[in-house]
């Protein structure tokens, strides 16, 4: 067909009920439906706000399949699609086997050099290993296996599914190449900008009214029956955490969604009592690329679930709560909460794993207990089974006994911090001059760092140049999880500018290349990483630091390490002695020019994580935080003449930090009779 009679089947699609349109969405034939406009309302009250707080870039198309009624928001933009295209490689494969090129149910097999990244299925295959064209393309979409996505393409021909979508005017979703291979390109400026394939929100939108409404069948595309086929495998889409995630009983969600660096899209149909409603959202350019689970997973489940309360018009207070029996199949907090419940009542051959996950075992086990407790053995959790097991266990700690009241404040005396222990310490003298815990061996967190840069500047002692060395950074460092100087495997940086990597982003990655990097130079044998953490260890006990201990160079939890409030005081006021320190760590934010061994280059942005320096008097030098060690921070400041160093270890909250550091500054300043 050509692309003329692309448009005529989207125009007999159109008649069929549903528009596609920018902006507000309206059923064309005969007038609005009833309640039409309140419902746009709600649609446009409910989804405006959500992608205008997006911090990327988002566009959406929602529509009632029943009533035509919709919303869209930039629907016509052009995005990157993900592994969402390959909802129209599917199609294009049901389409063949239409046309007789190919049979679904016809043997493929895969060999080594087929398999690519993203491969969740295939990857635990032998090479060799043969199935159906139709399980590879259950694969593609349940499980989103990019091997199997390229094996489909690969027997309908790359270009086929930009001719199917061709064929049904839905000319701007394109399919540009092979997963990874993309010397395969159909178009290399389209890939260059798109990637793997791209498409706009309202067609993908329109592609599912013609999956659920049959059109591809009826208008000859694919076989009957080939409709509710694929919308079987979007059903079985395992990605659970964004449009299905917040979804109530009773509803399904149909779908395929998309990820790759700073993209996340989904598209689908959402399956509810009141009938399907279609939706598609792309984003690109996310902030926050955290995925799965990150803001734009959110995003996706958020928009969902307001759509399908828009559409229903369920009111404010939401759908009315129904109950629901727990059955096979269902996870989470309440699935954990039936295990422990059950481990408490069966006998110990037959107690439960609590991992929350409503599987066979777990329906073997309420079985066994309906038996015991004389009801019908269903294997299904209904409210007759929940009033038999009693209260659930919900696996939280028995509340702990009440402190006793402490003393009454005294108008005098140190101010009240968050912090389990602090110390102040005069910066000319080293002296102790005010204290709690003192020296009370805490986790101390990033606070490690001030040691690690201080064995990396010390270093120039015994090496000329040294700063401005070259540091690798290995695959252990450009992977090293927690707080990040935006490292990658292979980069290359100076050690000088290194240092501010380390220091103001409190970089984990920084500190592991720079330990790699001084461990490589030191005479002992073994692990650079561990000659350097043997070397802080070492310094400290020079120094007299008997209450420090190092595990690692970033301050990671590692349990028996960690330092007291008056020795990493002693430690920072060491470090002041060098200039390199200190100008460091009084560096709001720093700007570098980082080069890889690939061969680009490219700027990053380091912000100092200390908020201090944002008021005159303060002079920096280090945060820490971690769960075990709470908030810490070592700061200097200086006020009339007088300079201190204040370190505060394990306060509540980030900010408590910074209130707490303050307040004992003041108290000591007033205190010394500093104006």
């Amino acid at each position: 067909m050509n692309l003329r009679h692309g448009s005529t089947l989207r125009r007999r699609w159109w008649r069929r009920g549903i528009a596609l349109v920018a902006g507000i969405c309206v059923g064309l034939a005969g007038g609005d439906p009833p309640g039409a406009a309140s419902v746009e309302d709600s649609l446009r009250d409910a989804l405006s706000p959500l992608l205008a707080a997006h911090e990327g870039v988002a566009t959406a198309a929602v529509r009632d399949l029943k009533t035509g009624v919709g919303f869209s928001a930039g629907a016509d933009r052009p995005m990157p699609l993900a592994s969402l295209v390959k909802v129209p490689v599917m199609v294009a494969a049901y389409a063949a086997a239409h046309e007789g090129r190919l049979s679904l149910d016809e043997q493929i097999t895969f060999a080594a050099d087929d398999v690519v990244p993203g491969s969740t299925v295939i990857d635990k295959l032998s090479p060799g290993a043969t199935f159906t064209l139709r399980d590879a393309v259950r694969m593609m979409i349940a499980s989103s296996d990019n091997t199997a996505t390229n094996l489909v393409i690969r027997r309908i021909g790359l270009p086929a599914t930009n001719v199917v979508m061709d064929r049904v005017g839905l000319s701007g979703i394109r399919l540009n190449s092979f997963v990874f291979r993309r010397e395969t390109s159909l178009d290399v400026e389209r890939s260059r900008e798109f990637g793997l394939g791209n498409g706009t929100a309202a067609e993908l939108v329109t592609l599912m009214g013609m999956l659920h409404g049959r059109s591809l069948e009826q208008d000859g595309i694919v076989a009957e029956g080939a409709c509710e086929a694929m919308l079987g495998h979007l059903l079985a889409c395992e990605d659970r955490g964004t449009a299905g995630r917040d979804m109530p009983a009773g509803v399904k969600v149909a779908h395929k969604t998309g990820l790759v660096s700073g993209v996340r899209t989904d598209a689908g149909l959402i399956l509810g009592p009141a009938g399907p409603i279609a939706f598609c959202l792309l984003t690109k350019d996310n902030r926050d690329r955290k995925a799965p689970g990150g803001p734009a997973d959110d995003l996706i489940a958020k928009v969902a679930r307001a759509a399908l309360d828009a559409c229903e018009q369920t009111g404010p207070a939401g759908r009315p709560v129904e109950a629901k029996p727990l059955a096979a199949g269902a996870t989470g907090r309440l699935v954990e909460e039936l295990q422990r419940s059950l481990n408490l009542r069966l006998p110990e051959e037959q107690r439960l794993g609590v991992d929350g996950e409503f599987g066979p075992a777990t329906a073997a086990g309420v079985k066994a207990f309906q038996s015991l407790a004389g009801l019908a053995e269903t294997g299904v959790v209904d409210a007759a089974t929940w009033t038999a097991l009693g209260p659930v266990v919900s696996g939280t700690a028995a509340a702990a006994p009440l402190s006793a009241v402490d003393p009454a404040d005294v108008p005098d005396g140190p101010p009240v911090v968050t912090a389990a222990a602090w110390a102040v310490v005069d910066a000319a003298t080293g002296a102790l001059l005010f204290g709690k815990e003192a020296d009370a061996t805490r986790q101390q967190a990033s606070v490690t760092k001030i040691m690690t840069a201080l064995l990396v500047i010390e270093r120039t002692a015994t090496e000329a140049g040294f700063l401005q060395g070259t540091v690798s950074v290995s695959t252990r460092a450009g992977t090293e999880t927690g707080s990040t100087a935006q490292l990658r495997p292979g980069d290359r940086v100076s050690v000088e500018e290194l240092l501010y990597g380390l220091l103001l982003p409190s970089g984990n990655d920084a500190a592991v290349a720079l330990a790699e990097h001084v461990g490589g130079r030191l005479d002992r044998d073994g692990d650079p990483l561990d000659r350097f953490v043997a070397a802080m260890n070492a310094r400290a006990a020079a120094l007299g630091l008997k209450g420090t201990t190092y595990g690692n160079p970033h301050g990671l939890t590692v349990e028996g390490c960690g330092s007291t409030p008056r020795e990493v005081a002693v430690l920072a006021r060491e470090a002041l002695k060098h200039p390199t320190f200190r100008s460091a760590v009084a560096t709001r934010r720093r700007t570098a020019m980082i080069e890889n061994i690939d061969g680009y280059r490219r700027e990053v942005v380091w912000n100092n994580t200390n908020k201090l320096l944002g008021i005159e008097g303060y002079a920096g030098i280090k945060t820490g935080t971690t769960t075990a060690a709470g908030c810490c921070l070592a700061a200097c400041g200086e006020r009339g003449g007088r300079g201190l160093i204040v370190v505060v270890l394990g306060s509540t909250s980030t900010e408590a930090r910074y209130a707490d550091a303050r307040n004992l500054f003041r108290y000591a300043w007033r205190s010394l009779g500093v104006k």
